[in-house]
């Protein structure tokens, strides 16, 4: 098996303008010292010199995320045959999919479909739940749907044990962090977030959804700037490719919800992290408001770091409509 390189406080949100947000948010203190949001700049950060490809497809999201993959090449330009692939969706709520909380398990079967197909030998879809284990494997509905697939296995990680400590050589508020032994351990790792708000980080999509493998979230919340910490987390896990299901979007009340929840209807593909979140952050009107990818200051940071592509016209974007 291949390595992958080196590889609490929260505010109330509910249906804030992004004005009373920043109000809100300047009264955290240490736990939330800067906005989440930020007033674009091009010298934030430097742009990938290769431009990144996406896919952007609208329609039924089975179809919709099987032909984003495609149009990148298909799964099989990510996973060989024999492969140990991880998924790793948003299923940390014991809610049905119309909430938004979690990835749309329509979403996660079809991508776990399709890395059948393209020969891997296991697919492991985890997440480390923010609540009981059983009741978000069931309610996310994605245990259910991927049951009949042989080869595939739908975990929540909750012992810490199952996590191995390794460092995070180009992070700066990150030195070190534990994260689940089958991600860094698995041939491929495949992100599949969903869209939605967050009451720490203005919008959680691809990198902030990473946070789900990892041990210690307490101390992104807590213990560092988090927007820094998620950048610095990307460094040290390498993600193949990310597919964000914007099929709808909690776009107030996020995380946890219950929140506005509104419907792009799409399907965002890359292997770029910043490219398909700043993509995503395009997708929805959150509380209220349009932003753009480097007004987030987690996503601005992680482009900052040389991380992926931050400006929307240097991205190569794929459309199709189902």
């Amino acid at each position: 098996m291949t390595e992958h390189s080196h590889n609490k406080k929260r505010i109330p949100f509910h249906d804030c303008t992004r004005r009373e947000f920043i109000t809100r948010s300047a009264t955290l203190g240490v736990a939330l010292s800067v906005s989440p949001f930020v007033q674009p700049s091009s010298t934030r950060a430097v742009s990938a010199a290769t431009p990144s490809t996406l896919s952007v497809v609208s329609g039924e999201r089975a179809r919709a995320t099987r032909k984003a993959v495609q149009m990148l090449g298909g799964m099989e330009r990510y996973v060989a045959r024999g492969n140990r692939v991880v998924l790793k969706p948003n299923m940390s709520f014991p809610h049905p999919p119309q909430r938004a909380t979690n990835t749309h398990p329509e979403v996660v079967a079809a991508i776990a479909r399709m890395c059948l197909e393209a020969g891997a030998a296991e697919v492991l879809v985890l997440d480390y739940p923010f609540n009981r284990p059983g009741p978000c494997l069931k309610f996310s509905g994605i245990k259910d749907a991927c049951s009949g697939m042989k080869k595939v296995y739908v975990l929540a990680i909750t012992d810490k044990k199952l996590f191995r400590q390794v460092p995070v050589p180009k992070g700066k508020v990150l030195r070190e962090v534990q994260i689940m032994r089958d991600v860094l351990e698995s041939d491929v790792l495949i992100n599949i977030p969903t869209a939605k708000s967050h009451t720490t980080t203005g919008v959680s999509l691809g990198m902030k959804g990473l946070m789900g493998v990892i041990w210690d979230r307490g101390y992104f919340h807590a213990k560092v700037d988090i927007n820094q910490a998620i950048a610095d987390l990307s460094t040290a896990v390498k993600v193949d490719l990310v597919v964000l299901d914007a099929s709808r979007a909690l776009v107030t009340g996020g995380p946890t919800g219950p929140g506005t929840v509104a419907y792009p209807g799409s399907i965002v593909a890359g292997t770029d992290p910043v490219a398909v979140d700043a993509m995503g952050v395009t997708m929805a009107r959150w509380y209220g408001q349009q932003f753009s990818g480097d007004q987030v200051k987690h996503i601005a940071d992680a482009a900052g770091m040389g991380l992926g592509t931050l400006d929307m016209e240097k991205m190569r974007v794929l459309k199709a409509k189902l």
